[in-house]
């Protein structure tokens, strides 16, 4: 039998970029599951009476919360109170209505936007709360991060089954292609097909290229969360990556190959980098839960580019 056989189970997010491919392993996993997907013009998950509402309306089994107010460098240099608020108040009322309700298990997803700036690479999950994370998006993470207490805590107090794991930067297949809150891999194929369909000489890419990012396929990724929600049941933070660090700029130059963009990159220094580096320890996740990442990166990036090239609203 599988674990997920008759049971209900809220995805919040379930409608977005990681959610949509998590609902679909979801469903893959067993015939009769019942996957609720509340979705924000229904339900507003800030809002304690919405989310009573949301709990009595689907009344799950199991809560994996995927939504979240996110986006890249320029999005959290915009829009810090925002980031911190949404996330912060959304989580921890969700979290606390469930275990009121009696929700089963809990799973949380943290980010890696939580580390400290100068994390040791790879980062561990022993690191977490050494320093205060990259100004930058220091409010995202730190309101994600507030979570994790609140898993730990819960479990201590009330014997709440939560569990919290910290993804990677994603990619993949129906990612957001919007420029103005995209992250780097969408940003950066799309800039290569349009500059590429319009014969431009070059594109702009943000910063000096010399920082390094750690990359997750998406549906690794939903594989990871799912895995962990059926064999996981502690409140220690788990990492979910790849184990690749590439720089900015080869990355950037792998995209370029990918899309058959042959123009020059220009680099605007008067944008921000970013943490330095990112790269993940992800030996937890293998040793609890017997999870690791399997899809090639430019495997990945070849499919992320057909989708946006063949699906995307953008082309």
């Amino acid at each position: 039998m599988s674990y997920w056989d008759g049971k209900t189970v809220m995805v919040t997010g379930g409608a977005g970029f990681l959610g949509s491919h998590l609902v679909d392993d979801l469903e893959s996993r067993s015939d009769t599951v019942d996957v609720f997907v509340p979705r924000s013009n229904e339900y507003d998950l800030r809002n304690r009476e919405d989310i009573r509402r949301v709990l009595d309306d689907s009344d799950p089994d199991v809560v994996i919360h995927l939504a979240a107010t996110v986006g890249g460098i320029g999005a959290n240099r915009e829009n810090p109170g925002r980031y911190f608020y949404d996330n912060a108040v959304m989580g921890i009322e969700l979290i606390e209505q469930a275990r009121q309700f009696g929700v089963e298990k809990f799973t949380i997803l943290g980010t890696i936007c939580a580390y400290p700036e100068e994390t040791p690479v790879p980062f561990s999950e022993d690191d977490l709360f050494e320093g205060y994370p990259e100004p930058t998006n220091a409010p995202y993470g730190i309101a994600k991060k507030a979570l994790l207490t609140q898993s730990k805590a819960y479990r201590k107090q009330y014997d709440f089954d939560s569990i919290y794991l910290m993804p990677v930067n994603l990619y993949g297949p129906r990612d957001d292609f919007d420029l103005e809150s995209s992250h780097v891999i969408p940003a950066i194929v799309r800039k290569c097909v349009e500059a590429r369909e319009r014969g431009d000489d070059s594109i702009t890419a943000w910063g000096t290229g010399e920082p390094t990012r750690e990359f997750l396929y998406v549906e690794d990724a939903a594989e990871g969360i799912l895995d962990a929600t059926e064999e996981y049941d502690r409140s220690e933070p788990v990492n979910l990556g790849s184990g690749m660090e590439i720089s900015i700029r080869e990355l950037i130059e792998t995209i370029a190959d990918v899309t058959d963009f042959e123009g020059d990159v220009e680099w605007d220094t008067s944008k921000p980098d970013g943490q330095m580096r990112r790269c993940l320890d992800t030996s937890r996740a293998k040793e609890y839960f017997g999870w690791e990442a399997t899809t090639d990166f430019e495997t990945g990036l070849e499919h992320t580019v057909e989708w946006f090239e063949n699906e995307s609203e953008y082309v």
